[in-house]
């Protein structure tokens, strides 16, 4: 089903991030529904150990500029553009210097997670959704890989809640085994300063936590990766948001 405008949301793919499923993974499906004619956008973080030269990032200007204001701080985005390696595909990446400038991902040198990697989500989330807003894109499908990602939901079907830009969207969560950690257990303050309560997740933050409540917020839950941990299996199986057993990318567009 070619011409659908194509919207993935991920904290990681090949070649920015190597060596991990979900990288290759994301890889595999964008490239796949470009080459059938589909509209791809890719949305992923500026981490410090992506190489802005080799990969020949530059900034957007004209999307640049705005300011996400984090639990009453202004939090300046910077949108990068660069294509995918040998293809005509675009990858933007959501940048700003406070939070994604550190060469670790989540966790610094002795295996400790970094306390801001709460806002750090709610920073990329929302810059996602407000420079999709600028493009002036509407997609017609988000897939959403990994944790960071899954605050984007949470985020259009509460905060943007009254917001029709994305309304007939229909959002795919993939599930991957990610490394768990505690989030800051002030991240109820800083959701409530976006009018944001009652979650579960906030009983006991953690990545995978959010993960898991995020599963309330989509249309389609599937695996990405083919066995889940206990916890995220446990989920999956009980969640009554419609779902799929792991596909192969070659039969990913029957979700789309």
């Amino acid at each position: 089903m070619p011409n659908q405008k194509i919207l993935y949301i991920t904290t990681e793919m090949y070649p920015y991030q190597e060596d991990t499923n979900m990288a290759t993974v994301v890889n595999k499906m964008a490239l796949k529904m470009h080459n059938e004619g589909n509209d791809v956008r890719v949305f992923m973080p500026r981490f410090g150990q992506i190489s802005e030269r080799k990969f020949q990032l530059h900034e957007v200007i004209r999307l640049s500029g705005m300011n996400i204001i984090i639990n009453d701080l202004d939090q300046p985005l910077i949108i990068k553009v660069a294509s995918l390696p040998g293809e005509r595909l675009q990858v933007y990446f959501i940048d700003n210097e406070e939070y994604f400038k550190r060469k670790q991902y989540y966790f610094d040198d002795e295996g400790t997670p970094f306390e801001d990697n709460d806002e750090r989500a709610i920073f990329f989330a929302r810059g996602v959704i407000e420079t999709i807003k600028k493009l002036n894109w509407v997609p017609d499908v988000i897939h959403l890989n990994g944790w960071m990602s899954s605050f984007v939901p949470v985020y259009l079907k509460t905060y943007y809640e009254s917001d029709t830009y994305f309304k007939d969207a229909k959002i795919v969560l993939s599930l991957y085994n990610e490394k768990d950690a505690d989030l800051d257990k002030k991240i109820d303050e800083k959701l409530k300063f976006d009018n944001i309560s009652g979650l579960k997740a906030l009983d006991n933050p953690t990545i995978k936590s959010f993960v898991i409540e995020s599963m309330n917020y989509v249309d389609t839950v599937v695996k990405g990766d083919e066995f889940l941990d206990e916890d995220l299996d446990q989920a999956f199986n009980e969640t009554a948001t419609q779902k799929s057993e792991y596909l192969d990318v070659d039969s990913i567009n029957q979700l789309y």
